[in-house]
């Protein structure tokens, strides 16, 4: 059941007329960016990194209404609890499928946008690795936001002001990883968001 949900959560991400959209921002916020910040390439390379984490926070965020709201619409969830699914499970699955969906194009994409923001070879893989560790704990965060604000009308914005405190500590770690210990501090975030996340999304599923 755990595979089948994973399988039918990424069928319908594949099949969605918007899944290139957070793949397109991120690059849309790197190509503009550099307009923004004017020649200096000093600063853009110190501030890039900070600018790209935050594009891979706002692209984690875009889907969000799309979820679990649609699930909970139609009934599929009160479907799937009948039969004795744990909204735990589902939440793992759409937190995986969530993570491959955005992520994963995301990560592909990098190299274009490390060079359209200045950023050398060296910091291009330490921005991959940092947002390879960093974006399931976001994939994460957005399912619980999508959780708790399933059936709420405007639940995007709403999602935005409840995951961004939440994935200030992912951000830090994830703009700072060149400092020592940064990418395990990051790493253990990503860790800890991915273990609470299931269970807080399903005690919110089961709320409404």
């Amino acid at each position: 059941m755990f595979w089948r949900l994973i399988r039918r959560d990424l069928t319908l991400i594949a099949r969605s007329p918007a899944m290139w959209m957070p793949v397109m921002f991120f690059v849309l916020v790197a190509a503009l960016f550099p307009f923004a910040v004017g020649p200096d390439a000093r600063l853009l390379g110190r501030i890039a990194p900070g600018i790209l984490w935050v594009s891979a926070l706002l692209a984690a965020l875009l889907p969000v209404e799309t979820l679990l709201a649609p699930d909970m619409e139609d009934g599929t969830l009160d479907q799937l609890a009948s039969r004795g699914v744990a909204m735990e499970l589902v939440a793992v699955a759409r937190i995986i499928a969530h993570w491959v969906g955005f992520a994963v194009p995301l990560l592909a994409a990098l190299p274009a946008a490390a060079i359209l923001v200045g950023l050398d070879a060296a910091q291009g893989w330490r921005l991959a690795l940092a947002l390879l560790l960093g974006t399931p704990a976001l994939a994460a965060l957005a399912v619980v936001a999508a959780a708790l604000t399933a059936g709420l009308r405007g639940g995007g914005a709403l999602a935005g002001l409840i995951v961004l405190p939440l994935a200030l500590p992912v951000l830090i770690f994830g703009v700072g990883a060149a400092a020592p210990g940064a990418l395990k501090l990051l790493a253990a975030a990503s860790l800890v968001s991915l273990a609470v996340a299931p269970f807080a999304a399903a005690a919110a599923l089961k709320q409404d």
